[in-house]
């Protein structure tokens, strides 16, 4: 077995017992390989030892593995999980099944306008700065509502949940208080008539957390990868 391959099934291990240790069935939470550094070679390596879903931050990065990789897209999911310049939406839309890191109208409606009238729906998360620091992307907890509903009316695209990226914190119930926060937003816009189901949180530091708070995709890469360079 590959380093990749033992990293990888570590990894599921943990999600599985941690998801057990709260009475979740595991198949609500799905496992993000998160390549972005990573070569095409390492996620084809994830790939033959069972992971489909990569999460990619670089769009010309991502585009590169996508085309190395072209024997094995229909099999393959691709997560667009970094900031979105405007000029990059068109290869996003052409080129990704899911995007987690929407934080403006303007994006959604590039997305939403250039996503192939042949391709299924772009799936796609609002990332909110749920710890409200300045450095972060993301909408504001307040702004999420108004957000949501717009972008829940667009064509070509389907919002699903939402994503964030708390500060860093050292102890299990400090690294819980902003998912938390995230879940029980999730369950306001529910309430507000949108149709959601996917919380998009927690790495490789905070996965148990995020798994006791309903995360639903975990997004974990130096656990499976290795350390970046």
């Amino acid at each position: 077995m590959s380093v990749i391959a033992a990293n990888l099934q570590a990894v599921q291990q943990h999600v599985a017992r941690t998801a057990q240790a709260v009475g979740r069935p595991i198949n609500t939470i799905q496992l993000l390989a998160v390549s972005k550094t990573f070569s095409a070679s390492a996620v084809e390596e994830a790939f033959n030892a069972g992971q489909r879903a990569f999460g990619e931050n670089y769009v010309q990065e991502a585009l590169d593995k996508i085309a190395a990789l072209a024997h094995l897209r229909a099999a393959l999911q691709w997560h667009m999980i970094g900031p979105i310049q405007s000029n990059k939406t068109r290869a996003i839309a052409e080129q990704f099944n899911w995007v987690h890191s929407v934080d403006r109208l303007k994006i959604a409606e590039r997305l939403s306008a250039q996503r192939p009238q042949n391709l299924p729906p772009l799936q796609l998360c609002l990332q909110v700065n749920i710890s409200g620091e300045a450095s972060k992307s993301g909408v504001a907890a307040n702004e999420v509502l108004a957000l949501a509903h717009a972008i829940a009316a667009l064509p070509r695209l389907q919002l699903r949940g939402l994503m964030a990226i708390p500060e860093p914190t050292a102890t299990l119930e400090q690294q819980r208080q902003p998912f938390r926060a995230l879940r029980l937003l999730l369950e306001q816009l529910n309430r507000d008539g949108l149709q959601l189901d996917t919380l998009s949180m927690g790495m490789s530091a905070d996965l148990e957390a995020a798994i006791l708070e309903g995360g639903t995709i975990v997004r974990v890469g130096s656990a499976i990868f290795g350390k970046r360079t």
